[in-house]
């Protein structure tokens, strides 16, 4: 990590990051209500002798690609000192709607560009990544077999990447259907994509326990 007196936490990726974050200066919405919130209100208040920043830059409806294509604002203007990206199921999903954007899958190999331009261009900044996840309810029901085949594929990519990269990976498609023993799919996933309140924390609970137990973690 960088020699910054306060560290920056940078939260990326599509609707399940973005949560309805405000994208003015008030801090009352600023980081949404997905788990970013969720972690950054716990380490914000276990970590404020030394203030850190967490910042939202999730966007709903974003593919990998679209996080390479704002990379220099979205990323290198704000030089995190931790990096967290949760991204996959909008790329899947041009797919299994076969819609033009889905024709080509780019998913690794857009995935791979962004992490080695970070790794070349901003050595100090600690990766975080996320794995992707789904559940059988909602749309990935209709089409369960070819959703889970492709979120599996995905879900390989980015462990693979995490390897390759150094990176922190946080799994979540395994805690998702463990969860599933406690209540049903929809009770943490409403649509089997986006997580309720009950969802978020899960997710939130896994960066954490992921994150605070390796080198990266916030103190």
């Amino acid at each position: 990590m960088s020699n910054n007196e306060r560290t920056v936490v940078l939260f990326q990726g599509d609707s399940i990051t973005d949560g309805a974050r405000g994208r003015g200066e008030d801090q009352n919405h600023i980081l949404g209500h997905s788990y970013p919130y969720i972690i950054s209100s716990k380490l914000g208040f276990e970590l404020a002798e030394k203030a850190p920043r967490f910042v939202n830059r999730g966007i709903s409806g974003n593919r990998i690609s679209d996080l390479y294509a704002r990379w220099n604002e979205d990323f290198f203007h704000i030089n995190p000192d931790l990096l967290s990206i949760l991204i996959g199921v909008n790329d899947a999903w041009r797919i299994m709607n076969e819609l033009p954007e889905g024709v080509t899958d780019r998913f690794e190999r857009a995935y791979t560009h962004v992490l080695e331009e970070t790794r070349e261009k901003s050595p100090h900044t600690g990766l975080v990544l996320m794995e992707p996840f789904i559940l059988n309810v909602g749309a990935p029901a209709l089409k369960w077999d070819a959703w889970r085949a492709k979120l599996a594929e995905y879900q390989a990519t980015v462990r693979k990447l995490a390897e390759r990269f150094d990176a922190v990976f946080v799994p979540l498609q395994e805690p998702f259907e463990r969860a599933c023993e406690r209540a049903p799919a929809a009770y943490w996933l409403w649509d089997g994509v986006h997580p309720t309140y009950a969802g978020h924390e899960l997710v939130a609970r896994e960066w954490l326990n992921a994150v605070q137990n390796s080198r990266f973690a916030l103190k």
